[in-house]
């Protein structure tokens, strides 16, 4: 599989830069398929998820507060989007500090089920960001990605291809 780090420049802001993931060459990155897939049942979530995102890249940063922690391994930084009160979409992200935030898929979730395991949609989403963040995390302690001199930024090599491992 091959995918990259695209920044989302109407969303990323002087508080917080915002990425996404584009897969394989296709034309819409894996936040845009999340809202494309999402729009006809919860557009109003979608409006709220969206609000919330523009404050954070542009006026109050990723704070951890608006952040489900802990939904990836210890370290990994992958969280949710804290949901509204009887919402249904859960959308997963990497937090990199207040400053970096790349935003993964996600998908509905039903309010009985209790754990990822039980809803296979959530639990791909959330496998493929934990892949993710483990790429980032090799190649930063290789030298090849690295925060810019603000630290709002990956600067260096932000596409990753499963054969760059064999």
């Amino acid at each position: 599989m091959k995918y990259k780090l695209v920044k989302i420049s109407n969303i990323s802001g002087e508080k917080a830069s915002v990425y996404s993931i584009l897969l394989n060459d296709e034309e819409k990155a894996v936040f845009e398929n999340f809202l494309k897939e999402n729009i006809n049942s919860f557009k109003s979530e979608l409006t709220d998820i969206l609000s919330r995102l523009i404050a954070i890249g542009k006026v109050i940063g990723a704070r951890e507060q608006f952040f489900k922690i802990n939904e990836g391994k210890p370290g990994d930084g992958v969280c949710a989007l804290y949901d509204r009160p009887n919402s249904f979409l859960r959308l997963y992200c990497i937090r990199y500090g207040y400053n970096i935030l790349i935003l993964g898929g996600g998908g509905p979730k039903s309010k009985s089920i209790r754990t990822l395991g039980e809803e296979p949609k959530l639990k791909a989403e959330n496998s493929f960001l934990r892949k993710v963040s483990a790429d980032i995390t090799k190649r930063m302690n290789e030298g090849g990605i690295y925060f810019s001199d603000d630290n709002m930024d990956f600067e260096g090599n932000l596409v990753f291809n499963d054969d760059d491992d064999e």
